[in-house]
């Protein structure tokens, strides 16, 4: 079963970052706001792909002002769509990913689209960072929502490593577009020199205190719900585990996204209700 999709204009807004590459974004303000959430995008995602602007417009159709955007280092090119700026994908890190969260939540609040405490959404490696994020010193985050979420950020084999050492690379392809996607071992290194200190997922999970919705697809074929389940296990008591039975990686939904299928439909709603409930600017 699938529902039509309703349209609606976001404000676009770009902050820029101090090596010249820049933070795109769209604004999806509520006319009533009763609080804000900042939404992040997975590797090889971009604010615009398929579900966020859905998620997005429901947000904020409920009193949320959501804030979306593509990180510096996503590629996306100023179009917000194609992959145009390769040489920033190929460098890009989680740490990098972080200090943009940190610009953007910065920035947000100078533009008064945040005030006080705020929600985070984050999917697949988005939802791993929003994990880190919320567990930081002085996090003015209130509540977690992760689809899909990472729980460990070393996601190579050894063998893997080993070539991508050799070459000074390695070649992501992307299966929609078809194009090569380059990393250097930018990622490599930041995750073998913090893997296990600031970049440690499920040491940060522990140290939520806050309400955490954790959703995962039973037949996700990229981060198996094996890891929903570890992260859950860990979060001492402050998550709730819902697994969608035979639901992907994606819950379906395709880019761009023409109709709406019914488990993405489902979560949407959960975890609109959830900011609702726990996402105040309290």
């Amino acid at each position: 079963m699938t529902t039509a999709i309703k349209t609606a204009t976001p404000e676009p807004f770009e902050i820029p970052c101090k090596d010249g590459l820049s933070l795109r974004g769209d604004l999806y303000r509520a006319e009533s706001p009763v609080g804000s959430v900042i939404v992040s995008h997975g590797f090889k995602g971009f604010a615009r792909w398929a579900f966020f602007p859905y998620l997005s417009r429901a947000l904020a159709e409920n009193g949320l002002t959501t804030i979306t955007v593509d990180f510096s280092g996503s590629g996306i090119g100023r179009d917000r769509e194609s992959f145009t700026e390769p040489e920033a994908f190929a460098h890009n890190t989680f740490t990098r990913e972080l200090d943009d969260l940190e610009l953007i939540e910065d920035y947000a609040r100078r533009m008064k689209w945040i005030s006080g405490k705020f929600g985070l959404f984050g999917h697949s490696r988005g939802g791993g960072m929003a994990i880190i994020y919320t567990a930081a010193e002085g996090s003015n985050v209130n509540s977690l929502v992760t689809w899909a979420a990472i729980s460990f950020p070393n996601r190579w084999s050894p063998d893997d490593v080993v070539t991508w050492r050799r070459r000074g690379f390695t070649d992501i392809t992307n299966s929609r577009t078809g194009d090569v996607m380059r990393l250097e071992t930018d990622l490599l290194e930041d995750v073998e020199q913090h893997g296990k200190t600031k970049l440690n997922i499920e040491t940060a999970a522990a140290k939520i205190r806050v309400p955490w919705l954790i959703v995962h697809g039973t037949a996700d074929e990229t981060v198996p719900s094996s890891e929903a389940e570890r992260l859950h296990s860990t979060a001492k008591g402050v998550s709730t585990l819902r697994l969608i039975e035979g639901s992907g990686h994606t819950f379906e939904a395709k880019h761009p996204l023409n109709q709406i299928p019914s488990s993405l439909e489902k979560v949407v709603k959960e975890t609109t209700t959830f900011f609702l409930r726990n996402a105040t600017g309290k």
